[in-house]
Order: C-alpha cells, then sequence, then structure tokens
C-alpha cells in the first residue's frame, strides 16, 4: 500500500466523524448560469460551511481522530487564512490548543477570524521556508501534532465528504469541477467520487498563474512555480506529494483559468444567485464556462470552495485592484 492510499472508506468513516460538527451545505442552481452554460449546473456551497470553507471538513477529522495523548499537548500548522481558521475550531471542539503560523501579511480579517476561534498566532517572514521553520520551532517548544493544511490522508480523507453528500444530494452527477491549490480538496473529491461512480469526470480547476498541477501533470513530476501569483490568493500552494499521486490516478483534467475569467465568474456568482464567494471560490464556475461546449451535454457539479472575502478589497474596486494588468503565468 502507497503512502499516498486513499480509500472510499476512510471517507466514509470521516464522514461518521464530522458530520454532526459541519453543515450539510447546500446544492444551488441558475437558470440564468444554465442558459450561459448551454447545460445543467449544480454548485455545491462550500462558502456556507462553517468557518466559510470547505477547510472545516479535514482540519475536524484530523484533530477529533487524535488520540487523548497527543490531543491534550495541542495542534499546530502553518496557513495563511482557511485552514488556520478551520483547525482553530476544531481544536476549540476538543478544548486543546491550537498554534498557528501565519505571515505577517496575512490580511488582518483573517488573522482576526483565527483569533476569534481561539487559535494562538506565530507570525513569520510571507515565505515558505519561514512558514515551516516557525513550525517546527513551535512544535518542539509544545511537542502540538502537525495538521499539514492539504498533505495529509486524514485531512484528504475530510475532504472527500464534500463528494458524498453532493452525490446524495445530486446522485446523476456526470462531472465535478473543483478548484485545486496544495490538492487535498481536489484529491479527496476524485477519490470518494470515482470509487461511487468510475465513469463521473473529475477536473481539477487552477488559475493560470499559479498552475503547478497542470505543469506537474504534464512532465509527471511535481513543478512547482517560482513565483506564483493570482487573485485566487487560496490556491497558490504547490501540489502535495500524496496529492498529486491521487490526483495522477483519479483526476480526468486540469483547467487553467485566467484572473479576468476568475474575477468574472465571482462576480456572476454575487449577482447573480447572491451568493459571497471568494475568488478561490469562483474558480470552478471559470473553468466550466471555459469548457462550456464540452461539458454543457453533461450535468455537472461546481464545487464553491469558499466564501472569506476582505470586503474592502473586493476585486471590481478599481484602486484595490493589482489584477487588471494582463494575467502572469506560471513558469
Amino acid at each position: 500500500m502507497e503512502d499516498s492510499d486513499l480509500t472510499l472508506a476512510m471517507i466514509v468513516d470521516a464522514h461518521r466523524r464530522v458530520r454532526d460538527h459541519i453543515h450539510q451545505t447546500p446544492v444551488m442552481t441558475s437558470s440564468v448560469l444554465d442558459r450561459e452554460f448551454g447545460g445543467r449546473l449544480y454548485f455545491k456551497c462550500e462558502n456556507l460551511q462553517k468557518t466559510g470553507s470547505f477547510k472545516v471538513r479535514g482540519a475536524t477529522n484530523a484533530v477529533l481522530r487524535l488520540d487523548s495523548g497527543k490531543a491534550a499537548r495541542g495542534v499546530l500548522t502553518h496557513s495563511s487564512g482557511n485552514h488556520a481558521a478551520a483547525l482553530a475550531r476544531a481544536a476549540a471542539l476538543r478544548g486543546i490548543p491550537a498554534h498557528i503560523v501565519m505571515p505577517r501579511t496575512a490580511p488582518v480579517s483573517k488573522q482576526a477570524a483565527v483569533q476569534r476561534l481561539g487559535g494562538r498566532i506565530t507570525l513569520c517572514e510571507p515565505t515558505q521556508m519561514a512558514r515551516e521553520m516557525a513550525a517546527a520551532l513551535l512544535q518542539e517548544a509544545t511537542g502540538a501534532t502537525m495538521i499539514h493544511p492539504y498533505d495529509d490522508l486524514h485531512v484528504m480523507a475530510g475532504q472527500g465528504t464534500t463528494a458524498l453528500e453532493f452525490l446524495e444530494q445530486v446522485p446523476d452527477l456526470e462531472a465535478i469541477i473543483c478548484p485545486v491549490g496544495g490538492g487535498g480538496h481536489l484529491s479527496g473529491i476524485a477519490v470518494a467520487a470515482k470509487s461511487l461512480n468510475p465513469a463521473i469526470r473529475i477536473l481539477g480547476a487552477e488559475p493560470a498563474g499559479a498552475a503547478d498541477t497542470a505543469r506537474s501533470i504534464a512532465a509527471g513530476r511535481i513543478v512547482a512555480c517560482d513565483n506564483p501569483r493570482s487573485i485566487a490568493d487560496g490556491l497558490l500552494a504547490t501540489v502535495g506529494r500524496q496529492c498529486f499521486s491521487l490526483v495522477q490516478r483519479h483526476v480526468d483534467e486540469i483547467i487553467e483559468v485566467d484572473d479576468a475569467a476568475i474575477v468574472d465568474a465571482m462576480r456572476k456568482i454575487w449577482q447573480i444567485m447572491k451568493l459571497l464567494v471568494e475568488p478561490s471560490g469562483a474558480v470552478g464556475l471559470a473553468a466550466a464556462l471555459k469548457l462550456a461546449a464540452r461539458l454543457a451535454p453533461i450535468r455537472t457539479g461546481v464545487v464553491l470552495s469558499g466564501g472569506n472575502m476582505d470586503l474592502d478589497r473586493l476585486p471590481w474596486q478599481v484602486s484595490m485592484n493589482p489584477w487588471r494588468s494582463p494575467d502572469p503565468k506560471c513558469r
């Protein structure tokens, strides 16, 4: 058995563990967007999940399964946003400490959310090396258990519960589009959905300015972006090692979308569906509209992965929008 083996049984077990602590998020539709797409779209609204994103599924599963001895020493992670809040909440459910390393550039609103949920924040420089070093020092000092934001089988199992619900709510889905950054959500959804229906198509949606997963699939090995840049800041992470193995085996296609398309999709969701989604959460719709000619004949599910926005920095406010220049590409 490979260390990246994730099974349907693990995902079902995760759902049993977390279901009383999360929302079963609704599936919504829009006749207006269906007409533009040319077919039927079904939106799984993880933007309405507790803490505002799917991340609470994986974090809760990982924390609740810890034995009492490990749990007593607390948990830790490094994250700039959604996973940080999710882990802080999961730790609060067990009454244990949550140590969160965040870059000093993380939005004040996201730091405040972590603090409201009881997380103990350590700020660091905004580099991956600084995050990992700060987390290692905290782990040595506290003995806390590291809960990686995505490259962890128990986190991936929790994220896969999204697909269990989605396919129960819309049993005849023929495709699911999920945003991909580190790959934990896409991996979990792919394993769950393909196990239940091997014929279903699973597509990852990725910003063109941070398209390491698409490049990695093409190369057959992980190829990191040197300078990932996109308005979809929740999708800038390099795909995880275990996640990449699962994506290679279970995901049918990775779709790249530029920032202009992401902003357009985000605005459509706000204006037409009256749902608050963050840029990362709108990437799936951008991908669906890009491939409408191919996907329109089949019943397509779109995961709206999160809704945590700094409302003082909306992308269509010209003075706040650094992405109006030509979209950068992942090199």
